[in-house]
Formats: structure tokens, C-alpha cells, sequence
């Protein structure tokens, strides 16, 4: 469609294959030599396969490694291994370089999210497990590729991080977290997870501020049409004049320190529930929490839940969330906006924030 530029991998391609085998219910090796192997020797595409030992293996492997051999970078794993691939892509001196590198995500974790809303975007049905990974294979051997949206996030205590996925705190990301001792249940760790929450509801007190899309400072290119279908994507380079090495500057936000600019929104209630900016369409295999999103649409999709909602419409607001009708309940405590930069700012260090489902210290935070 017009406004969307495509590559295409080459052929013969040669992509490396970063596994992790611990993921999800530990199948990912098995699954990836039973399912996906076949498929690429078929598409002419031969692999590399990394298989990491210990957390930060893969970061480091593509930090210091020598890509040029490679046309592609695939992760058959969780979300967590991809949050690891584009953090050590991003610590290059050559980082502008190296995120044009084709990323490709196959589903080998628990909670696939960016692989079931890659699925989403593609127009395929809602599926799981094994055929939501031959799907994923199958956009991997049609060898197309496009741009994909990175969220840049900072921590009051000085970390920076790269995020393709979301950011969370309060009870999505306390169950996400919980719920890691049912890995072995695969998908539904995060159904008992959710029911487990439910039962010690918490509110969490903090100061949530936004730019809205609308209210633009400057002149950004406007979001792309909605419609328009992805595949497995690489990141878009924002236009500058840092040095090779200096990081993307945060060009919309103002220091921790200091209060948000006066066109941002401040939500008056300092009680949530929970805080949600997502950037895809799923948070789950089973979870389409923002159904506008798109990969490249320019745009974080924050969602807020007010103190004072019943453990029951919460439970029907999640029911409804696998189908992504959620909105359509109309539920007052439920807020969605779409924003371009947030903050948030807890009022003690309470409750588990995540980015990309994994774990973070609770401090202010904007992105």
C-alpha cells in the first residue's frame, strides 16, 4: 500500500537464529527443529542457530558480534530474548547501521506478544501455539520487512532502555511477574496468574502525565494509515545530527527533574489499578489490548485504570480483552488515549513495573 516501503531478504539468505531454550514450557529447540527448519531449508534460507546459557547472552552476542554475515536476526523465543536482541543492537557504536538489520520474532515463550500481533497486522486468524508459529515462520520465508516503532524509556536512577512491546505497573504487570512460577503452564500461567491478582486487587498511587497525539508540538509526520499491513519489522532511524555512536536523543521529553512541559495533560486521579502504554496490538497470545495499533503508527497507546473498580468488571473487562471488545464495555474506570511521550511518576516505590514483561525497579519513569 502506498506510504509503506517494504525490503525483501535476499535469497540464498542467511539468517541468524537466536533460541532460548528455557522459554515458555522449554519446547522452543524441538519446536524450531520439528516446524520451522523444514519450512526455511525450503525458502532457501539457511541458519545459525545461537543458543543462549544465561540471561544477557543474546545481548551480548549481538553487542559485540560482527553481523555482516548474517541477512536477518531471528528470535524463536518470549518477548524477553527480543527486549535482550534490540537493547544490545542499540549499545553499538554502530547501532544506526545495525538496526537496519532485519529482525524477525518466532514464538517460542509464553507470551509471543509481538508474534501474535505481528499475526494480527497480517491479517491472519487469531491463533496460538503451533500454527501461530508456522505463521510467523511463513511471513520469516516470504522474506518482506518493514519499519517497526521503538519506544525510548528513562528511569529516574539513570537507566535508559529501547522497548518494542510496552510498559507497565500495577496488576497487568504484577501478574506478568507473579505468574512466572507457572511457566510450565505455558499461555495459561497468565489466566491463573490474573485469577491470583484478582483475589488481593492493589491500588498503586502515582502521577500519570501525557503528550497527547493531537496537541503536537512541531511538525512530525502525521501517523500513517491505520489499515495498512506489516510484516516482521526493523526499527526506523530518527533524523539527526548525534555522532555514529551517541544515542537517539528523547527530543519530547524534559528531564525527570523537572515538571512536564505545559501542552502535556496531568490525569487528575493519583489512584490506578493499573498504567499500560503499549505500542502493539497484543499483550498476550490471548490478549489484543489495542486493536488501532499498528507497527510503524508513530503513536504509544497508554491505558489507565482508576481506584474503585469491582474485582467483576474487572475480570469482564480481561474476559473481553481476548477479543479486544474491551473498550466496547464502555467502563468508566478504563481510560485509553493515544500519546506520542508519558511519564509516571509513583508516589513510593510500590508494585512491579515492567517494559517488555520484564521486571524493573518502581521509580519514575517517562518514554
Amino acid at each position: 500500500p502506498p506510504g509503506d516501503s517494504y525490503g525483501v531478504l535476499p535469497r540464498p539468505c542467511h539468517a541468524l537464529v537466536l533460541l532460548n531454550p528455557q522459554s515458555g514450557s522449554g519446547r522452543a529447540l524441538d519446536d524450531f527443529q520439528a516446524v520451522v527448519q523444514p519450512m526455511l531449508a525450503e525458502a532457501d534460507i539457511a541458519t545459525t542457530v545461537f543458543v543462549t546459557e544465561r540471561p544477557h547472552h543474546a545481548h551480548e552476542k549481538v553487542r559485540d558480534e560482527d553481523l555482516s554475515q548474517w541477512d536477518t536476526l531471528v528470535v524463536m523465543s518470549g518477548d524477553g530474548l527480543l527486549f535482550e536482541v534490540v537493547n544490545g543492537l542499540m549499545e553499538r557504536p554502530d547501532w544506526k547501521e545495525a538496526m537496519k538489520k532485519p529482525l524477525c520474532i518466532l514464538p517460542g515463550g509464553s507470551g509471543n506478544a509481538l508474534a501474535a500481533s505481528i499475526n494480527y497486522y497480517a491479517g491472519y486468524d487469531h491463533v496460538a501455539k503451533k500454527k501461530l508459529l508456522t505463521n510467523c515462520t511463513f511471513i520469516l520465508c516470504k522474506g518482506l520487512y518493514t519499519q517497526m516503532d521503538l519506544v525510548s524509556l528513562s528511569t529516574a536512577s539513570g537507566k535508559r532502555f529501547f522497548s518494542f512491546l510496552g510498559f507497565g505497573w500495577g496488576f497487568i504487570s504484577d501478574v506478568d511477574i507473579d505468574s512466572e512460577k507457572y511457566r510450565w503452564l505455558g499461555s495459561a500461567r497468565f489466566t491463573l496468574g490474573t485469577l491470583q491478582c484478582l483475589a488481593k486487587l492493589r491500588v498503586y498511587q502515582g502521577r500519570l502525565s501525557y503528550l497527547p497525539m493531537a496537541t503536537e508540538q512541531g511538525s512530525s509526520p502525521a501517523p500513517r494509515d491505520p489499515q495498512a499491513p506489516v510484516t516482521n519489522g526493523h526499527i526506523p532511524q530518527p533524523a539527526g545530527t548525534e555522532g555514529p555512536s551517541s544515542p537517539p536523543p528523547d527530543s519530547l521529553l524534559v528531564p525527570l527533574g523537572q515538571p512536564v512541559p505545559a501542552h502535556w495533560t496531568v490525569v487528575p486521579e493519583e489512584e490506578f489499578v493499573l498504567v499500560y502504554a503499549i505500542y502493539q496490538s497484543h499483550l498476550g497470545t490471548n490478549l489484543l489490548m489495542a486493536p488501532a495499533a499498528r507497527l510503524h503508527d508513530n503513536c504509544i497507546h497508554l491505558f489507565y485504570m482508576k481506584a474503585g473498580i469491582s474485582r467483576v468488571t474487572l475480570l469482564k473487562l480481561f474476559l473481553a480483552m481476548s477479543r479486544g471488545t474491551h473498550l466496547d464495555l464502555n467502563c468508566p474506570h478504563l481510560c485509553y488515549v493515544p500519546v506520542r511521550a508519558f511519564r509516571l511518576e509513583p508516589r513510593v516505590a510500590a508494585g512491579i513495573m515492567t517494559v517488555d514483561g520484564e521486571a524493573l525497579a518502581c521509580e519514575p519513569v517517562q518514554g
